[in-house]
């Protein structure tokens, strides 16, 4: 152990930066994003955010960092280099009531294209538009997204659906949903393996 670092109440995502600078926590009862300097150990910058941060992605050159706020209903939009907020996203799932649109976790490719926010209990993955943040579409998948994974080519998505036991495959050219996969009881997370 090389440190131990206090942070808000109930610390739940972690995400390191692709450059290795910045490790960022998120604390789901204080509603931050706690920036730790990698190098120091020392929280540089808190960051408030909507109620309940759950899951922190980085885009490829570091510059840009999203973080979901599953109770709050939005995404954040963190520019690294000043550490403030530049957007907040909110979403709005036809025929969904507001309170089931929980975002957790976020997928990014490295076009600089997409970005897919899982929206939990709404049972749909967003597609935005990385760049001006504008909502794409809503992909009906399992019941209660959680998380998702490009796979090496990024051609297909996968989401992990923990209500319906399920991981549902999404085409990312077609923004087209294939299939659903059963795979057990409440599957959480989803990691593609690079190599395949």
């Amino acid at each position: 152990v090389l440190a131990q670092i206090d942070v808000g109440i109930e610390p739940e995502g972690m995400a390191v930066s692709p450059d290795g600078k910045w490790a960022v926590n998120t604390s789901e009862t204080t509603s931050m994003l706690h920036w730790i300097n990698t190098e120091t150990f020392k929280i540089e910058k808190n960051i408030v955010v909507g109620q309940r941060p759950r899951h922190v992605e980085f885009t490829r050159d570091s510059k840009i960092a999203w973080a979901s706020a599953e109770i709050g209903g939005t995404v954040h939009i963190i520019d690294v280099d000043k550490l403030e907020q530049v957007h907040e996203m909110s979403f709005k799932v036809p025929g969904v009531n507001q309170d089931r649109v929980q975002p957790v976790g976020i997928e990014l490719t490295s076009d600089g294209k997409y970005a897919f926010v899982a929206l939990g209990p709404s049972n749909h993955v967003a597609v935005v538009d990385a760049q001006t943040y504008e909502v794409l579409d809503y992909l009906l998948v399992g019941a209660r997204v959680w998380q998702l994974d490009l796979d090496k080519d990024e051609k297909h998505l996968y989401t992990t659906n923990g209500v319906s036991g399920d991981v549902s495959v999404i085409d990312v050219e077609e923004l087209k949903v294939l299939k659903s996969i059963k795979v057990g009881r409440y599957p959480w997370g989803v990691v593609v393996d690079p190599s395949s």
